[in-house]
């Protein structure tokens, strides 16, 4: 059986564009972590080269400049406006992704990390870089063919699902929107509800819904995430001939899974 991994650390520092579109949690996060590799054990496996928003009013301007890293930002709901087109036509999608990925060609791109980018990649940016992202969700579980929490109400799903336990899943970006091959899946996060949790209760629903979303930031999105850039940096992710996953050469179906930070 013949193995090709996803990236060859024979090629050098893994060079990462961190892709964002509000806040860049996420990037910081990512971009802190290959720096204190680097400070820690004196070899720096990837390095994000460029920040990129499709978002002006984001806030890839103080990263870039916090952490002296250039940025690219390209206004897509303008790009729409100025076509007299919907921001879910993916058509002009397809043309705004086409300039992103001249621009980050000039860098000598790698891998795209989404790092909280809101908008749908379509085929010219997912074909031109490996892709990857994380989901607030543990994607493995299905619901017959389907994934059961995919888009964006994942935890607010698990939970009135009945879910005890809440994961964060990094992925390889595809075309369906979070069906992805599974490159890892974070430590479990205790749902605990309030005593009188009603899920009728709209405002209550998204009051506990999102104080697990900002807990699975950090014990899963802020983990798994920078984890998986470097495993990936050091070649330890590979395929086979048919798209299945391996890490350190073992057959991963689900991912590689961790029950602890």
């Amino acid at each position: 059986m013949s193995l090709k991994e996803l990236y060859n650390p024979e090629s050098g520092k893994m060079r990462v564009a961190g892709l964002m579109s509000r806040s860049g949690t996420n990037l910081k996060k990512i971009i802190e972590h290959g720096r204190k590799i680097e400070a820690e054990e004196g070899r720096a496996p990837y390095q994000v080269v460029v920040v990129f928003s499709d978002n002006p009013e984001s806030n890839a301007e103080t990263i870039g400049k916090d952490y002296e890293i250039p940025v690219i930002i390209r206004d897509l709901g303008a790009f729409h406006r100025e076509r007299g087109k919907l921001r879910k036509d993916l058509t002009v999608r397809a043309e705004f992704d086409e300039g992103t990925v001249r621009v980050l060609k000039s860098f000598n791109v790698d891998i795209a990390a989404y790092a909280g980018y809101m908008s749908i990649a379509t085929e010219p940016l997912i074909n031109a870089f490996l892709g990857v992202n994380v989901h607030p969700a543990d994607l493995s579980i299905m619901n017959g063919e389907k994934r059961k929490y995919t888009r964006d109400h994942a935890v607010r799903d698990a939970i009135l699902a009945g879910e005890k336990h809440l994961r964060a899943t990094t992925h390889i970006i595809e075309k369906k929107v979070d069906y992805g091959r599974i490159l890892m899946v974070s430590p479990p996060l205790a749902v605990t509800l309030p005593k009188d949790f009603n899920p009728d209760n709209k405002d209550q629903v998204k009051k506990v819904s999102d104080q697990h979303q900002n807990r699975l930031k950090e014990v899963g999105d802020w983990v798994i995430f920078p984890r998986t850039l470097e495993y990936l940096a050091d070649g330890r992710y590979s395929q086979d001939n048919q798209g299945n996953l391996y890490f350190d050469n073992k057959l991963i179906q689900q991912g590689l899974r961790l029950e602890a930070a």
